[in-house]
């Protein structure tokens, strides 16, 4: 009986590590899509940015984000207390006498949770992409990981008033993907449009991408790591049910990205008389974000269904909000933000347990505190340090400045490889 335990725990351990490095492998499709979708004079910048973002969600959740998340006495619902670091691993005794309920290593746990963290992050990079000074971003990262993230996360997935209140949301479309959106809306407000994107008549002025084969890829690598994000967010797969139920979560997964990407690209047909290669590439991972909030309850038709209403939304929400002004270049507010939310309201078309009106408080709460914490955390990095490049530096690319292409001044200098 004692080696069955010991084999189901280290079993349960290793599916919560493998799973967590299909999600850290989703920071690689950010980073691709995100250098697709943006051009090819700011790659170096989005990609440092991806880069250095995972690094900081590391160090800042081990020191204190972890402890606030998932504190060991929290002060009450709404407010954890601040702990430090993550503490040691469950022993041998204790994983023996829990009868059961401890069926994984806490430092898989802690794995599996910071490659969430660095995904909220990454979603913010995109928005911003193409005028936000480096630094400003990562100062940002560092209060976004550290503090922001985990106390939203907290309220739902750590006990605090949200769970308690009934508010569902088994893998993050609100926790995770809302979060990032609404942080991301928070500071292209204060950061403002790209050079030349928005005429003084009103019009608007395509910037295309620079490199769609990479963009795609970037989607196929996010695709497959959603797997492991939803995949692992069951926790557990060491007996029969787990075990149908994480399969059920797979096919889940993969039919609501597919049918999101369909139902895009046909409304993309429709709308613009194309099928537009980037708002099929983001009706897959509208689908995605919308199932995240329940990939287990729905029938596999039920989450076609729904990543088909995520893939219609996206096609719709893009140009709305940049009619709005509101200059995204790889659409990352809407894909994230829009269709996570519907994820939330669609989960009460499945599971039982969902309320409505929870799931309505979730969202307000979750939209309501990132975006203000965000909103004041970019007005005071921006009057601190300031958060645009300048004008020349936009206009050569963010990279020269930011990214240390300023070693090589024959690209710099007047008349020179612009």
């Amino acid at each position: 009986m004692d080696k069955l335990v010991e084999l189901s725990y280290a079993l349960d351990t290793f599916y919560f590590l493998m799973t967590g490095a299909l999600v850290m492998w989703m920071a690689a499709g950010f980073a691709m899509l995100e250098a697709g979708l943006v051009r090819a004079k700011n790659t170096t910048e989005i990609l440092t940015k991806n880069i250095a973002l995972f690094a900081i969600a590391c160090v800042m959740y081990m020191l204190v984000g972890y402890s606030i998340m998932y504190p060991a006495e929290a002060v009450n619902s709404v407010w954890p207390g601040v702990g430090f670091l993550i503490g040691a691993d469950h022993t041998v005794e204790e994983v023996m006498s829990s009868n059961g309920e401890t069926y994984y290593s806490k430092l898989a746990d802690f794995f599996f949770q910071v490659v969430f963290v660095a995904t909220a992050m990454s979603i913010v990079s995109g928005a911003v992409a193409e005028r936000m000074k480096l630094w400003s971003f990562l100062v940002f990262a560092v209060i976004m990981t550290s503090f922001i993230y985990p106390m939203q996360g907290y309220w739902k997935w750590g006990g605090g008033f949200l769970d308690q209140m009934g508010f569902l949301d088994f893998a993050g479309s609100g926790v995770v993907h809302m979060c990032g959106a609404s942080a991301a809306l928070a500071g292209v407000l204060l950061l403002g449009a790209r050079k030349g994107k928005y005429g003084e008549d009103g019009s608007i002025n395509p910037i295309p991408g620079c490199n769609m084969p990479l963009a795609t890829l970037g989607t196929f690598i996010l695709w497959l790591g959603w797997f492991g994000f939803n995949g692992g967010s069951e926790l557990k797969v060491s007996d029969i049910g787990e075990a149908n139920s994480v399969a059920m979560v797979f096919v889940n997964t993969n039919t609501a990205a597919a049918g999101g990407l369909i139902a895009a690209m046909l409304t993309a047909h429709f709308m613009f008389g194309k099928a537009d290669l980037s708002m099929t590439l983001n009706g897959a991972l509208a689908g995605l974000v919308a199932i995240t909030a329940e990939p287990l309850t729905p029938t596999p038709l039920l989450a076609t269904i729904i990543g088909a209403v995520g893939g219609v939304l996206v096609v719709f929400a893009i140009p709305l909000i940049d009619k709005m002004k509101i200059d995204d270049p790889v659409g990352a507010i809407s894909v994230h933000g829009v269709t996570g939310m519907w994820g939330l309201i669609a989960v009460c078309f499945s599971n039982p347990d969902a309320k409505f009106g929870a799931q309505l408080l979730g969202i307000v709460t979750i939209f309501g505190f990132v975006f203000i914490a965000s909103l004041i955390a970019w007005f005071v990095i921006k009057m601190v340090i300031g958060i645009r490049v300048s004008e020349e530096d936009e206009y050569l690319g963010v990279d020269f400045s930011e990214c240390g292409l300023e070693a090589y001044p024959e690209f710099t200098t007047e008349g020179s490889k612009r």
